[in-house]
């Protein structure tokens, strides 16, 4: 068996449902893309992607000792419609990769496993990521033929639609690559038609200062009042353009038992959620990558929701964290009462 087989055999038999090879470099279109993005200014609050821009488009700038990328892929796909609490607006809409334990632990340990079982069994030196370093990993995972990169940037698979967490081994075999995928979106624009906020100015480009997902997880102000009622009651991400892929009806309910959904995170009442301190958010949320955001940007996301619900009945809700310690929590929380109580938006916006 080869080096090649035996690291498939053994990452399928871990758990992990997608595996591709390829050499650790990138084509010059993924450093264009970086730039361009960066150039506008599309990446907002994210500052940390342009600060190792150079090591993100270029693997032997991050781990010179690279010869090859191992992509690993580990369906998430929900069972049921993961858009179906957007038609409850008491409640709140989380994102599903957040609706279970966190995705970065349960990846994380298992590409530990299968790095131990390259360098036992070939004497190869490693380096594992997920998510944590400058690493491009979906056209990492293009280039090893997992997926491909849809018009919503995210990658798409044959099998998994656009369900997938990817995991990255960069390591010092020399292995076959396998040939990159293919592009097979076609004509099909729903993942940009679907977009509440315009977030896609072009077909394969992002600007995720309007993105749902940046808003609620990364931007640590206020939203800007014409983006807010856009949000609806989407209190953490975004997945409007992931589940109206075509793609995703070959998707299987994702089988790893520490990825199912969490009943309380589902979909839960936001009125549970706006009552929440720092410690409360901590105890709900302690296992989840929900946490990493904090009680304050969380709780300015459900108030939003609440501002949008047309529901009198959250009013005392909102209105009891008018005077929170946190300025944007406190102007949140005012934002949702005007409207609630009939008067538009503050300051007429």
């Amino acid at each position: 068996m080869t080096a090649r087989d035996g690291i498939r055999d053994k990452a399928l038999a871990l758990g992990f449902d997608a595996v591709g090879f390829a050499a650790a470099e990138l084509g010059p279109e993924a450093r264009t893309r970086l730039a361009d993005f960066l150039a506008a200014g599309q990446h907002g609050d994210m500052s940390w992607l342009a600060r190792r821009a150079e090591e993100r488009t270029r693997p032997r700038a991050l781990w010179p000792a690279a010869k090859s990328v191992i992509a690993l892929g580990l369906s998430y796909a929900p069972e049921g419609d993961p858009l179906a609490a957007l038609a409850e607006p008491d409640r709140g809409t989380i994102s599903v990769y957040a609706r279970s334990r966190d995705y970065h632990d349960v990846v994380k340990g298992m590409l530990k496993h299968l790095a131990q079982f390259i360098v036992s069994r070939f004497g190869s030196d490693v380096k594992v990521f997920v998510d944590t370093a400058p690493v491009m990993e979906k056209p990492l995972a293009e280039r090893a033929g997992v997926g491909w990169l849809g018009k919503h940037t995210n990658l798409v698979s044959r099998r998994f639609g656009s369900w997938l967490f990817l995991g990255e081994i960069y390591t010092t075999l020399d292995l076959p690559p396998d040939p990159p995928h293919p592009d097979r979106c076609g004509s099909c624009t729903r993942c940009l038609a679907v977009c509440p906020t315009d977030a896609f100015p072009a077909p394969y480009r992002l600007d995720a200062t309007r993105c749902i997902s940046y808003l609620t997880i990364e931007h640590r102000g206020p939203v800007a009042h014409e983006l807010r009622e856009k949000l609806g009651n989407r209190i953490y991400g975004c997945d409007d353009c992931l589940a109206v892929c075509p793609w995703n009806r070959f998707a299987r309910t994702a089988g790893h038992a520490k990825l199912r959904a969490r009943a309380d995170v589902a979909a839960p009442r936001l009125a549970e959620l706006a009552a929440l301190d720092d410690a409360g958010f901590r105890r709900r949320f302690a296992a989840s990558p929900i946490k990493r955001i904090g009680r304050d940007r969380f709780v300015r996301n459900v108030l939003y929701a609440i501002g949008n619900s047309a529901d009198p009945a959250l009013l005392p809700a909102a209105a009891r964290l008018a005077d929170d310690p946190d300025p944007v929590v406190a102007e949140a929380a005012g934002w949702a009462v005007q409207r609630l109580r009939g008067g538009g938006t503050l300051n007429g916006r």
